[in-house]
């Protein structure tokens, strides 16, 4: 990059003469401007790559430049600088597209470190190495990304099981997929208008078992006031998914075998027999072999189960994908967090195929997730990526197993608490979509949520 082009607006001259003086100093090219209009015909002559812009302007409010400086095409980093440093003018230019905010009076240290850091993503953004981000127009939700040899298998499994109804099982370590192979299997089928369900089996309480999946009558125990449908009755001709189904206890699963060879089942406190055709897939993050030979599982179940089986490779077999994944994964964030990274730098990319990722593609995401939020700018630099899966490998961070999710301990779990709320807040307290973002279930949000001492906000309330 050659020297750095920085222009400052502010309507103090003694502000702009000793920014202008200190900024030379350290070797930029410096143009100043005292106000909006100077602003806006300095630009297109000048081409800056930095604006220093005091939002308090005798024509103008700063605040409200950010948009036509981010329109100007040049897409200079906007450093925001002023008196009135409250929380809402803050929040407010960081929602505008500002890269950094600093109070005054300014602290030069300060102004030098954001000067830094939009260079180092200036030259990241203008290198042509790295991975671009595509339109998220192409962006298809449901889709499964792989070129490598073992997920050529997997969509050649897929195509050959959507052409018939046999029981399917999907083993997979946590976060590898394992939901969105069984949908393809689904959404590829004659049956995919017909309904899919998916029930997670160590969410469900182990006494409603039965009334989950076959559903109850009114009256049928203490808190059944009304009739309840259950999964297998929803589904009726076309999918359901028994995720987890290690989880399953031992009492239920000679009821699912029961269903599984007659395909009837009663709704728990009714006589009647009821018929259903859903196809069956289940998965497994367990191994399931081992739990038979243990007495945890049962084995004409797991025979039953196990007619066709999908094994899905941990994303540390498969590290060819990676780049890959992460294109397909910033565009589902982007849009989801109304962002717009266009880039991530090449040593971020390296960096990321060389982690053993033990969390799979969601812990991925979830990196990708924390990532995107902290930068301000288009472009993931290598520097964002490194701190985060520095923690990780130095134990500060460990994924879980069962849950697939994020748990912390020491100084990580303040982190880990600012990015549940930092999602929180961009999904303006949704909690539906905030689970997708994080990629954990209802349940373990609302437990994280007061594990950390969240304070829960209505919907549409101010965050």
């Amino acid at each position: 990059m050659l020297r750095p082009r920085i222009l400052v607006v502010d309507d103090e001259p003694s502000a702009l003469e000793i920014l202008e003086m200190h900024l030379t100093e350290r070797g930029f090219i410096v143009s100043t401007a005292p106000d909006a209009k100077g602003l806006i015909e300095t630009m297109p002559s000048f081409r800056p790559d930095i604006i220093i812009l005091d939002v308090r302007l005798p024509d103008a409010d700063g605040l409200d430049l950010l948009k036509t400086i981010r329109e100007s095409g040049d897409d200079p980093h906007v450093i925001v600088v002023t008196a009135f440093h409250d929380m809402a003018t803050t929040i407010e230019a960081i929602k505008r597209g500002a890269f950094e905010y600093i109070p005054k009076p300014i602290d030069l240290d300060d102004l030098d470190a954001a000067i830094e850091r939009a260079i180092e993503l200036s030259t990241a953004r203008d290198s042509t190495d790295g991975l671009v981000i595509g339109p998220s127009t192409d962006f298809a939700p449901m889709e499964i990304i792989g070129k490598t040899k073992g997920m050529k298998e997997i969509f050649k499994a897929i195509g050959a099981l959507s052409n018939n109804r046999v029981t399917v099982l999907i083993e997979g370590e946590t976060g590898t997929g394992k939901e969105l192979v069984a949908r393809a299997i689904h959404y590829h089928s004659p049956y995919r208008d017909e309904p899919f369900v998916a029930i997670n089996c160590s969410a469900v309480v182990e006494n409603l078992f039965e009334s989950e999946l076959f559903g109850h009558e009114k009256g049928a125990f203490t808190g059944a006031v009304s009739l309840k449908k259950g999964r297998f009755e929803i589904a009726a001709n076309g999918s359901i998914l028994l995720d987890e189904i290690s989880e399953m206890p031992l009492e239920f699963q000679a009821k699912l075998l029961r269903f599984l060879q007659d395909k009837e089942f009663q709704r728990v406190g009714s006589e009647k027999t009821m018929c259903s055709d859903a196809r069956v897939i289940a998965s497994t993050n367990r191994d399931l072999f081992q739990m038979v030979k243990t007495g945890r599982f049962r084995e004409d179940l797991y025979y039953r189960l196990h007619v066709a089986t999908i094994k899905i490779p941990a994303l540390r077999d498969r590290l060819a994908d990676v780049p890959l994944i992460v294109e397909f994964l910033l565009k589902k964030i982007n849009r989801n967090l109304n962002k717009h990274v266009q880039r991530i730098e090449a040593r971020a990319l390296r960096r990321m195929g060389e982690y053993h990722w033990p969390g799979n593609v969601r812990e991925l995401e979830n990196l990708l997730t924390r990532a995107v939020i902290n930068t301000h700018g288009k472009t993931i630099c290598d520097e964002a990526i490194s701190r985060l899966l520095n923690r990780r490998e130095e134990g500060e961070e460990t994924i879980a197993e069962e849950t697939g999710s994020v748990n912390t301990r020491g100084g990580s779990r303040n982190a880990d608490k600012d990015h549940v709320l930092a999602v929180l807040q961009t999904t303006k307290w949704h909690y539906g979509d905030a689970c997708k973002i994080l990629g954990i279930s209802y349940p373990t949000l609302k437990k994280r949520i007061k594990e950390y001492g969240i304070v829960p906000k209505p919907r549409n309330t101010p965050a």
